[in-house]
């Protein structure tokens, strides 16, 4: 079956207004009592969120009090706690970096973070967006750019553009600021998918050579972190699509003088609404009507659901091609919350075809998967936070890269004759296979790119998933950490979750089931008592302060019941398959299946090898070798499989003299 072509664009989120900036929260869990303290100026760590504060943009602060204090009431106390989050800062224009009467350039955003910081204490990440290549977004007209794919446009770009960016970033006041640098939203997605297009097809040079000259500028300052746009799970998630995109990262890291050490890693979902995950469909293989869950119209065999599933797997894709394990993998949470009436809250296991199951059960809401210019019905997701998966997870932060109410892009109509009509509310699109959908985009208004857009704010945070409080004035509590299940019967499912530690304190904490909420509780422990036997369930928990504030979700764990006669059992296998040999090494995936009728709670994968293969880093599972012998063993976050649920681990390795894959050997508890 042929996979539609999707892609996405992101448009250029300058803010509109000045005003006074304030400290944020910080985008982590509460720094732990033995966490080291700040790094001096010119360290480079490997994950610069952990233990830091994001920067506030005024301006875009300001644009949500105006609209907080316009609306007014309940929707304007919920409008103003958005403003309490840090954004990324969008060089969208050559002009951009100086700024102007109404937009703060790059070098007074700095000296806010800088102050930021020097009143905080802790160290202050400033996110800025690198957005100006020669014929950027060349499968779409919305977000065009300044400059034409031509040799003249990319002596622009590298002398008036990314040098002006780099001498401000290198300036050494600043040197103690760690600085996210995204670096060309919707560029090399499209060097991959969309060659068929002229455009593109002509741009993808200009790209590359592009990309290669920022890495090259940006990392050789210290305090700067470069992460690539790597699109999204609706688009590069098919292998046909993920296996040549980490190809085409390989190409250009190598292209660069630092190779791949100019990268820190990648980002999904910019300015895009996939969700984090799909509680309820987390296995596309789940057969319905004789079908996977994959084949749904919906998904057109595309296996990656979500963006949790779409990053890891893009982690081990990106690590086999040659990058290192330190790589840390971002997500764009500030418009993929998809919370507000249509969210399904409890699994619905009647329909009997794909198509339907899919339907009754996604929360993205989406007609279809390429909508993307101010998608209806869309809400704030997740707040940024560092490690929400723990630090042993590839995932090492999500971020607003996206500023929340700022539009997508115009459609053509008698004021705007340069809009997109991906954008027009009343057209539609097509996904390569000959089926028709609308834009879904909003019906209240014709917005330029960019610019405030009262409505989509309006929605966004009425549809925030998590829900923002019901009050303002604090910035709540952390998400609850270490959620785990600690026994299970035929009835009851026993939970226990680390404590929030956040200094405003915490009064309580809800217990959600299937995304439902089932208690609230005091303390740090629940049983969940009245299942149906050998049932799989899923469980989330939140914090909550005197003021109304709640957390994040904490990550999910499945729990399924035993049997009434008690004659569940665990169980588990591992398939191993070579992802890349270059005959001295190769990196190798690891998949491990549930296939026992309880849940696990751990995992254990042994082996031996025939040859002389020695394991010099892996991911997604604890590893340790002793002669030929290795074992590999389940993290904190992946070691909870639901019966047929899988997960898998990779690593990389030494090799000489042949490389025959071991038989493997899987234990469950």
């Amino acid at each position: 079956m042929s996979h539609p072509v999707l892609r996405r664009l992101r448009t250029a989120a300058a803010a509109t207004l000045l005003g006074a900036t304030g400290l944020l929260p910080n985008i982590g869990a509460a720094t732990p009592a033995h966490a080291a303290p700040a790094p001096a100026a010119g360290i480079h760590v490997t994950n610069p969120f952990a233990g830091a504060t994001g920067y506030l943009n005024p301006d875009f602060a300001t644009e949500v009090k105006a609209q907080a204090t316009a609306d007014g009431g309940a929707l304007g106390a919920l409008e103003t706690q958005v403003a309490a989050n840090p954004t990324a800062v969008w060089m969208d224009h050559i002009g951009a970096i100086a700024g102007d009467a109404t937009h703060l350039g790059l070098q007074a955003h700095l000296d806010h973070a800088l102050a930021q910081q020097q009143q905080s204490g802790a160290p202050v990440v400033f996110q800025v967006v690198i957005y100006d290549l020669p014929g950027r977004d060349c499968a779409a007209i919305a977000s065009n750019g300044e400059l034409p794919a031509t040799a003249a446009g990319l002596t622009t770009y590298q002398t008036q553009y990314v040098d002006p960016i780099a001498a401000v970033l290198a300036n050494p006041k600043y040197a103690g600021l760690r600085v996210a640098a995204i670096i060309e939203p919707d560029s090399l997605p499209n060097a991959v998918t969309n060659q068929s297009k002229p455009t593109c097809a002509t741009a993808t040079p200009y790209y590359e050579t592009g990309i290669e000259y920022a890495l090259n500028k940006l990392h050789a300052i210290p305090n700067v972190y470069n992460y690539l746009d790597i699109g999204h799970a609706g688009w590069l998630g098919w292998s046909t699509n993920m296996v040549p995109a980490g190809k085409e990262y390989a190409k250009v890291a190598q292209a660069t003088t630092a190779g791949f050490a100019s990268i820190d890693g990648f980002i999904s979902d910019t300015a895009n609404t996939t969700p984090l995950t799909e509680p309820f469909l987390t296995d596309p293989e789940l057969t319905v009507g004789g079908q996977p869950l994959k084949s749904a119209n919906f998904y057109q065999y595309n296996p990656a659901f979500d963006e949790y599933h779409y990053d890891t797997a893009m982690y081990s894709t990106l690590v086999s091609n040659g990058f290192p394990s330190t790589i840390g993998m971002l997500v764009d949470t500030s418009r993929n919350g998809w919370g507000g009436p249509a969210r399904p809250t409890a699994l619905n296991s009647s329909p009997t075809t794909v198509d339907a199951y899919v339907a009754a059960n996604r929360v993205d809401r989406k007609p279809f998967r390429g909508d993307w210019c101010n998608v209806n019905g869309a809400g704030i997701g997740a707040r940024p936070q560092s490690q929400p998966y723990g630090a042993g997870s590839p995932i090492i932060a999500f971020l607003w890269v996206k500023p929340p109410g700022e539009s997508d892009g115009d459609y053509p109509d008698a004021t705007h004759p340069h809009g997109d009509p991906h954008c027009d509310p009343n057209g539609t699109q097509t996904d390569g296979n000959g089926n028709t959908y609308p834009t879904d985009s909003m019906p209240d208004g014709n917005v330029p790119a960019g610019q405030w857009f009262p409505a989509q704010f309006r929605q966004l945070v009425q549809n925030a998933y998590p829900a923002f409080g019901s009050t303002g004035g604090g910035t709540g509590p952390t998400a609850p950490g270490a959620l785990t299940v600690t026994g299970t019967t035929s009835s009851s499912v026993s939970l226990g979750w680390t404590a929030s530690t956040d200094p405003a304190g915490v009064t309580g904490y809800t217990v959600y089931r299937n995304g439902a909420k089932v208690a609230t509780v005091t303390g740090t422990s629940y049983t969940d008592s009245g299942l149906s036997p050998a049932t799989a369930y899923q469980y989330t928990v939140t914090a909550q302060d005197a003021a109304g504030n709640v957390s994040p979700a904490s990550a999910a764990v499945t729990a399924t019941t035993a049997t009434s006669g008690g004659g569940s059992s665990s169980g588990c296998s591992a398939t191993y398959a070579v992802a890349n040999d270059w005959g001295s090494g190769f990196t190798a995936n690891v998949t491990v299946t549930n296939t026992g009728t309880a849940a696990t709670k751990s995992w254990t994968v042994t082996w031996s090898w025939a040859g002389n293969q020695q394991i010099t880093n892996s991911w997604n599972a604890t590893t340790a070798q002793s002669g030929s012998a290795v074992t590999a063993t389940s993290q904190s976050y992946n070691g909870a499989l639901a019966p047929n649920a899988t997960t898998s681990f990779g690593f990389q390795a030494t090799s000489a003299g042949g490389n025959t894959a071991p038989s493997l050997t899987c234990t469950a508890s």
